[in-house]
């Protein structure tokens, strides 16, 4: 007598991907102070640590093609839950062309960081700790074009972290590395870029 063997098949459809849908809740910043500041003029607040950083037409532009990590920071007063949001247009750079937004800045070498980089698919969150720099959440996004504005949000509240990349939230991350600190902008390597539109939403201090 002949055995049917019947094969059974079972498909499994597993999508990978390490992009992050916008499905988290965003985070709620209760808001009892704000700052904008649009760069029609230098706010004297504004303390460059690294690179060249420019007031000019409206706008905040770093200039410096030879330094690791331009950066500028708005040392009015230090913050700990804040809603920033920001418009970054990357101009140039052959090695990286990126803007970002620094926030809960103890100094220049200890600070948490955002950055959309125009000449890769990914949205980064780093720690710099003493001056080294750690990725601590990324993903893959479509890169942000060169020559046109972008926009990057970042909300937090106490060890939560959100960031947006034009309006999609891509990071939803937990950390408490720093507790409050400056919040400042940032660029990479031969990166030529400009910044506008930056608002400050701040809660606890």
């Amino acid at each position: 007598m002949m055995k049917q063997i019947i094969p059974i098949f079972i498909i499994l459809l597993i999508g990978c991907s390490d992009e992050k849908p916008s499905i988290a809740t965003p985070i709620e910043v209760e808001s009892s102070e704000s700052f904008e500041d649009n760069f029609s003029k230098q706010d004297s607040s504004w303390k460059i640590k690294t690179g060249k950083w420019s007031f000019e037409n409206g706008l905040l532009k770093q200039s410096a093609t030879d330094e690791h990590f331009p950066l500028i920071l708005l040392e009015k007063e230090k913050l700990s839950d804040v809603d920033i949001s920001v418009k970054f247009k990357p101009i140039s750079g052959n090695i990286d062309a990126s803007g970002g937004v620094v926030f809960r800045a103890v100094d220049k070498d200890n600070y948490f960081i955002v950055r959309a980089n125009a000449l890769e698919d990914n949205f980064r969150l780093y720690t710099f700790k003493d001056g080294y720099r750690s990725e601590i959440a990324s993903s893959t996004v479509t890169p942000p074009t060169l020559g046109e504005f972008h926009n990057i949000r970042v909300l937090v509240k106490g060890e939560h972290i959100q960031a947006y990349l034009d309006g999609k939230l891509y990071i939803d991350h937990h950390d408490n590395s720093f507790s409050k600190g400056y919040v400042g902008l940032w660029t990479k390597a031969d990166s030529v870029t400009e910044f506008d539109d930056l608002i400050i939403k701040s809660g606890a201090k």
